[in-house]
């Protein structure tokens, strides 16, 4: 997003090959935003409009990507034209109203058309006509990381209020380095406003992409499951992603973390069930989940309540799914309390076409015969060769 609003030609390198990363770049496409892609996909040259849209009007369709709808939701409203944004029909059982209101309190012409303010998004925006606006953090983060990454668009800037706690709030300083790295300064105070002051403009440059720490969740917790010792390179203590604090949750269950520059280790097994709060890396909340089924003592998993609303209720249908394996599961508003079975039953786990329901369940079958998988081609939304990876590091002991 801040390659196609910058000022001149950008190249990111370690791009993720993936069905949202192909959406993203097919609505920049319709929107006259040049990608050209190389490297099987990994790098990405953006030929940035400078803050100007080239086509005023268009028609994007997003399938079930959040992060593009809500994205480009906030980028288009701020530059101003003729939009409408809409998904297959999760996404529009998907909320988008906070970020609606908070682009409505600018002055901006935006409706979501379904029932609990989900998408469509139509937009008739002739830009901000206010510098003020707030939003509430406790439903996603990417509504207050849409406001900031489009705030350059605004003519007189944006000043931001965020009530609520904000849910996953490391993806939101992510948002900040990512924007200062293409010359945009954001102003904080504390996680209760944001302002972004007027006549910044992003500048082209080469980007140096981290490697996803939600993948490598799946791959750690194999060594979680069983033993031995699992290395992903180019994460850190220091990573930007929140989802590395997975780790920190595998090591209150006993298993050893190994911390470097250059990767972070995971040697199991994983022995003892915890009580942790996942708000800040929830994505990796179904990973957790099917560690826990092979550890003793029951694990409880906390402030994930937002989880409810992704490509799945991520909390409700990760329960069901628990339970064919076994498990006796306790659901709460906001997570889960799973009590591990004395044997893990045989099952076929539905996924809802949700890529993490996929991946999460699989790694049950490294411990367990007879788990089957249903549409496991639904892993594509972030990590299509997944299991072919899978495979090579429980084969090889590497990928």
């Amino acid at each position: 997003m801040c390659a196609a609003l910058a000022d001149g030609l950008s190249e990111l390198s370690g791009a993720l090959v993936s069905d949202d990363t192909r959406v993203m770049v097919e609505s920049l496409g319709k929107l006259g935003i040049g990608v050209e892609a190389s490297d099987g996909g990994r790098t990405l040259q953006i030929h940035g409009c400078a803050g100007e849209i080239p086509n005023p009007a268009a028609e994007l369709f997003v399938e079930n990507s959040g992060t593009t709808i809500r994205f480009l939701t906030a980028a288009l409203a701020l530059a101003g034209g003729t939009y409408r944004l809409d998904g297959v029909p999760r996404m529009r059982e998907r909320p988008i109203g906070p970020l609606v209101a908070a682009l409505q309190k600018l002055g901006v012409q935006i409706e979501a058309e379904s029932p609990g303010e989900c998408p469509p998004v139509s937009i008739d925006s002739s830009g901000a006509h206010q510098r003020q606006t707030g939003i509430a953090g406790d439903v996603s983060s990417q509504y207050l990381s849409g406001l900031l990454m489009g705030a350059p668009l605004a003519v007189n800037g944006l000043q931001i209020a965020i009530s609520q706690p904000c849910v996953s709030w490391p993806y939101v300083e992510m948002t900040c380095r990512v924007m200062e790295a293409f010359g945009v300064r954001v102003e904080r105070d504390g996680q209760n406003e944001a302002e972004i002051a007027a006549g910044q403009k992003y500048v082209a440059c080469h980007y140096a992409i981290e490697p996803d720490a939600s993948a490598a969740s799946y791959f750690w917790a194999v060594a979680a499951l069983c033993g031995g010792t699992v290395r992903v390179a180019g994460l850190n203590r220091d990573s930007l992603q929140g989802d590395v604090r997975f780790v920190e949750a595998l090591a209150a269950m006993g298993c050893q973390v190994d911390c470097q520059s250059n990767g972070i280790s995971v040697t199991g097994p994983a022995r003892l069930g915890i009580d942790i709060d996942m708000a800040d890396f929830s994505d990796t909340a179904q990973t957790l989940a099917v560690v826990a089924l092979f550890v003793e003592g029951p694990t409880r998993i906390r402030g994930i309540a937002h989880n409810r609303v992704k490509e799945t209720d991520r909390v409700g249908n990760l329960a069901v799914e628990l339970r064919k394996l076994g498990a006796t599961v306790e659901e709460h508003e906001d997570g889960l309390v799973i009590h591990p079975p004395a044997a893990i039953d045989p099952a076929t786990i539905d996924t809802y076409q949700d890529h993490r329901m996929a991946m999460s369940f699989a790694l049950a079958g490294l411990k367990r015969s007879g788990i089957r998988i249903l549409d496991p081609g639904c892993v594509a939304k972030t990590f299509p060769d997944y299991f072919q990876v899978l495979q090579q590091v429980v084969q090889n002991g590497s990928a």
